[in-house]
């Protein structure tokens, strides 16, 4: 059984736009956002966030799921101040991971 969820954050390229996922697979996750970039039928495509800035991993998919719920009910600058503290410059982690 699988014991990594991750809750991730990705951006456009001007840092303006956030979107909150949940995956089992992140690097597939992110080969998906980034294969739909242009794409008007999905929020990620329409807005071209496939760039990973913020992630947190789980070990079970209902706490990932939680977290992800609370997450996408802060207001922008609570989520901004989360990717502050661990990401400062908002670097774009792909690679990284």
């Amino acid at each position: 059984m699988n014991s990594n969820y991750f809750v991730y954050i990705t951006t456009n390229p001007k840092r303006t736009t956030l979107y909150i996922g949940v995956t089992n697979d992140l690097v597939r996750r992110l080969e998906e956002h980034a294969s739909q970039a242009g794409n008007p039928k999905t929020f990620t495509g329409r807005y071209f966030c496939y760039h990973l800035i913020y992630w947190e991993r789980f070990d079970t998919p209902q706490d990932a799921i939680d977290r992800e719920k609370e997450l996408k009910g802060w207001r922008r600058e609570k989520k901004e101040a989360l990717i502050d503290a661990e990401n400062p410059q908002w670097i774009f982690l792909n690679d990284e991971i």
